[in-house]
């Protein structure tokens, strides 16, 4: 959003304010400041005019303007209503030499997910990749990958959907003895060894959207199937996004917070790498993201993989 018209946003917030008295403290003409409150009715803003001056009578359910405003957190938002690829759009946002955006979008219509997955996208979800350059070795990046699982998990369940992660970064709700993913959270990036340039962490969020138009294999649920009603998309990105700010500042905080919704710990689990399976107790994990596994053989350390949770062993 246009900085000025953020600083009208803050000030239409905290009450009526006149018009004059908006282009003295922006230091802007009165008819700059009305072309500013026009473009934001334009978006959705519902802004009238009355004897006190402006008043922001309502925000917008979802878009850029919409999730930026009250958003405590440093990310510009570029909003479509369809757009093939948040992650794509963003890696080109990342050529321009970008930072600090998020991509978001109410429809996909090519997403993928890891190992090259389709990744089905429809209306009403959340649909978002952020792009930033932290200042850390690119092995070291994967740690945000957990963070984004973090921030999703933590969002969810402020909505009321008690969610969990399966290692690395799948988003579950359990029923019974099925999972049922939540969301899915692909993560890309670009540096040399010591220096990472850029990272894009997309994730998909099955929101307010009806899991009979999602793919069965997906065994897919949506916080609007586990509260009952939809969710509030805007309320619910600024929360996602302001955990996933806090949480790439102290990298070395995520592990104990990822470790605090992990459903794999303790749990019987086959990891399917590209070179070799391995099976056994997940016991724990280690920084940046790797799945300690305890096996008949010894304990092996896995940094990727398709993870399987098994059936608890017989008694």
């Amino acid at each position: 959003m246009n900085e000025t018209r953020h600083w009208v946003l803050d000030a239409l917030a905290d009450g009526p304010v006149s018009g004059p008295a908006l282009a003295d403290e922006l230091d802007i003409s009165r008819s700059a400041v009305w072309k500013h409150v026009e473009a934001l009715r334009d978006e959705g803003f519902e802004i009238r005019s009355d004897d006190a001056g402006y008043v922001l009578d309502s925000v917008p359910e979802f878009g850029a303007s919409a999730v930026e405003y009250g958003l405590d957190a440093p990310f510009s938002v570029e909003y479509h209503d369809s757009i093939p690829s948040t992650n794509a759009r963003a890696r080109d946002l990342a050529g321009e030499g970008t930072s600090n955006v998020v991509v978001l979008a109410d429809e996909q219509t090519g997403g993928r997910g890891r190992l090259d997955r389709d990744w089905h996208s429809p209306s009403g979800g959340v649909w978002l990749s952020v792009l930033f350059r932290p200042d850390v070795p690119m092995a070291h990046a994967p740690v945000f990958t957990l963070a984004a699982a973090v921030a999703v998990t933590r969002a969810a369940r402020e909505a009321g959907v008690e969610a969990g992660i399966k290692w690395p970064n799948d988003v579950l709700v359990r029923h019974g003895d099925t999972e049922r993913k939540l969301v899915g959270i692909l993560t890309e990036m670009e540096g040399e060894a010591d220096r990472v340039s850029w990272v894009v962490v997309g994730i998909g969020v099955n929101a307010n959207v009806d899991p009979a138009d999602l793919p069965d294999e997906a065994n897919p649920t949506s916080l609007s199937a586990e509260r009952g009603e939809p969710v509030d998309r805007r309320l619910f990105t600024q929360r996602l996004l302001e955990e996933f700010h806090a949480l790439r500042q102290d990298p070395e905080s995520v592990l104990d917070a990822w470790r605090e919704y992990a459903t794999t710990l303790g749990k019987q689990v086959r990891v399917e790498t590209p070179s070799r399976t391995v099976e056994g107790e997940a016991v724990d994990i280690q920084f940046p993201g790797a799945l300690v596994i305890e096996t008949e053989s010894g304990t092996e350390i896995v940094s990727a993989g398709d993870c399987e949770h098994l059936r608890p062993l017989a008694e």
